[in-house]
């Protein structure tokens, strides 16, 4: 792809599935990375199979919940790779304790809503704070941020993981919006049920027969997938592209 190489990019969230994906396919593109994970070894992991691979990756343990972690991951991209060029965001709190307790309204825990929105949401809005100076004082760059399908899909539970994603498309507007015309492009991309490492796990044979069903495409996704879409929107080769929200799903949702 055009534009990549050389580039400089933070990957907030890739130590498994979509991030790891995303980080190998971009150190291929020739762009270096930052990869952030509260999961180290896992983050470690994957930096060792890009440099292994002929690439230039840095793994840093970060929380999306904690501002002065995500301070302090934007810092070290600059002082290991002179800069930063762009942004994906893909963390989330997926585990039991939040999303496994997501229910209808009327089940409700705050606190799950608290937490959900603190990492999912807030955490967003505070990577692209932190990275955005950086962006502007170069003349430019790009923010890709990850979305999903609950987001319109009015599900009848994870009421607050939709509005969390829903807040992520929000953001992605603003953005694309506020500093667009000073060069900054954000984006987001909403992926249907991609079979990453947790889903392989968890093996919900039902959950993937529904995805199928609505599916259009005769598979479920993979983490690569996505990793084609964000390093697209992450290139030059999509320069003229801004504030959009992109289904990548296997024509589960079909949206104008």
């Amino acid at each position: 792809m055009r534009g990549l190489q050389g580039k400089r990019i933070v990957i907030a969230g890739g130590a498994t599935g979509i991030g790891a994906a995303t980080a190998e396919r971009l150190a291929g593109e020739g762009a270096s990375v930052v990869i952030g994970d509260i999961n180290l070894a896992g983050a470690e992991t994957t930096a060792k199979r890009v440099v292994e691979a002929g690439g230039t990756a840095v793994a840093v343990e970060f929380d999306l919940a904690d501002e002065d972690s995500i301070r302090a991951l934007v810092d070290r991209a600059v002082t290991e790779l002179g800069g930063v060029d762009g942004l994906h965001n893909v963390g989330a709190d997926l585990s039991g304790d939040t999303l496994g307790r997501d229910t209808d309204l009327l089940e409700m825990d705050p606190a799950v809503w608290r937490r959900t929105h603190e990492v999912n949401l807030i955490g967003y809005a505070l990577t692209c704070r932190a990275v955005l100076p950086h962006l502007l004082a170069r003349g430019g760059g790009v923010i890709v941020n990850t979305s999903s399908g609950a987001a319109w899909g009015g599900e009848p539970q994870r009421p607050a993981y939709a509005a969390s994603k829903a807040g992520i498309n929000a953001l992605t507007r603003h953005i694309a919006s506020r500093w667009g015309k000073e060069g900054i492009r954000c984006n987001a991309v909403a992926p249907g049920l991609v079979m990453g490492e947790t889903q392989k796990q968890q093996d919900d044979q039902q959950l993937q027969a529904m995805a199928l069903q609505y599916a259009r495409s005769p598979r479920l996704g993979e983490p690569a997938d996505l990793a084609g879409a964000v390093a697209f929107l992450l290139s030059d080769d999509s320069e003229w592209i801004n504030g959009q929200v992109w289904s990548i799903c296997g024509g589960m949702s079909l949206r104008d």
